[in-house]
């Protein structure tokens, strides 16, 4: 089977940046900026390179993640522009790839605003016209080279999925991640983790060149997860090289190269975490830590539906030994510990009620006769959900202490 690289280059600081703009673009350049960082070194160079380039900057800032009202308001905005340079976290840049797309494709607007209850979107292969350039400000989420987006509905977030949602450049700097506070670093390591091993373990098949890829890619970034660890703990800032190295291999994580013949919904840790997530309004970073010491119990378990013991206790393997700390061989277990000694906050509290209502919501946009889940019922989300998360009375008590 023939593997087809739809992978979009990759720029590696801002001096590449005009030629591309010179290239892609005879007029104004759309520049979408994040609230949080409109005013902000990266966002300045940016602007000067789009200038450099002899081509005017239309600054446009947005702020929020977005819904379908949002995307729809900034696709019209886009309407006729050749290039769209989107600079901010992975919420703007979901809003833009489904802009620039909407903006050249309006029929495309249909999948999106079908009534249906899935949490899954998936677009038709179209043309797009529109260019973007995506440069992350945020790391993990590997958003720049995606072919996915996020957007929000009034019962919850639903993923976008398709080809044509993806960059056709990112651009890579150390200045775009100099205000990210280290406990957003560190979650960005691990959500590019999760996503690895997930996608890796969840799947029973050996296929000799994607596992020695993924292995490669969760190896790095647990080593670079621990260097990560050591700047916290000395209060120093992380430094520049190890940012971008951490959103190389973020992106690298999203790439078809990694997950060439993979089944369609093995990630489902994912599905699981982002209700859990949007039920307990809490980070979706916050929501994983809690979940992945007993999703990989799971497995080890013997719970096919979830993922293959073997190969996880394999890719485990290869990661105790990238780390300079002594991990469990057992996975769930050391996962656990490698998660508190990130300190990624994994204490999340609810009581039964808010538990049973996020197990029927998410048997509603990913179950119940939709393939996402495998089969997984009510009654056994509940119970993952209740290993994972402290009752509301525990959680009090262990703030307390």
């Amino acid at each position: 089977m023939s593997v087809i690289d739809r992978s979009p280059p990759v720029l590696i600081g801002c001096d590449e940046l005009a030629a591309r703009v010179t290239g892609w673009s005879r007029g104004t350049v759309i520049l979408l900026l994040d609230a949080g960082i409109a005013d902000a070194a990266i966002a300045v160079r940016v602007r000067r390179e789009i200038e450099r380039a002899g081509r005017r900057a239309e600054t446009l800032t947005l702020c929020g993640p977005p819904d379908l009202a949002d995307v729809i308001e900034l696709s019209e905005r886009l309407t006729g522009t050749e290039l769209v340079v989107a600079v901010g976290g992975g919420s703007l840049l979901d809003r833009a790839k489904l802009a620039v797309l909407l903006a050249c494709e309006p029929t495309a607007r249909a999948r999106l605003t079908v009534s249906e209850r899935s949490g899954l979107v998936a677009l038709p292969q179209v043309d797009r016209a529109g260019r973007l350039i995506a440069v992350p400000t945020t790391v993990g989420t590997g958003a720049e080279l995606s072919r996915a987006a996020c957007l929000t509905y009034p019962r919850g977030k639903r993923l976008v999925l398709g080809d044509v949602l993806r960059p056709d450049a990112a651009l890579l700097d150390p200045e775009a991640f100099a205000t990210l506070p280290g406990e957003m670093i560190a979650e960005g390591v691990l959500e590019a983790l999760f996503r690895t091993v997930t996608v890796y373990a969840g799947d029973h098949t050996d296929s000799l060149v994607e596992d020695a890829l993924a292995e490669s890619v969760a190896e790095n970034l647990v080593a670079l997860g621990y260097r990560v660890r050591d700047s916290r703990a000395a209060g120093l800032p992380v430094d520049g090289a190890t940012l971008t190295d951490i959103a190389k291999l973020s992106g690298l994580s999203q790439l078809d190269w990694l997950h060439q013949g993979r089944g369609a919904f093995v990630a489902k840790g994912w599905f699981i975490a982002n209700e859990l997530s949007m039920e307990l309004r809490v980070r979706k970073m916050r929501a994983v830590a809690a979940l992945l010491p007993h999703l990989w119990r799971a497995i080890t378990d013997g719970d096919e539906r979830f993922g293959s013991a073997r190969r996880l206790s394999r890719i485990w393997s290869r990661l105790r030994t990238a780390a300079p700390d002594h991990l469990a061989a057992d996975p769930a277990e050391g996962i656990a510990t490698l998660i508190d000694v990130w300190r990624v906050d994994r204490r999340i509290t609810a009581g039964q009620d808010r538990l049973r209502a996020t197990a029927s919501r998410i048997v509603r946009a990913w179950g119940g006769g939709l393939p996402m889940l495998g089969g997984l019922r009510h009654d056994e989300l509940r119970g993952l959900l209740s290993r994972a998360v402290l009752p509301t009375a525990a959680g009090e008590a262990a703030r307390s202490t």
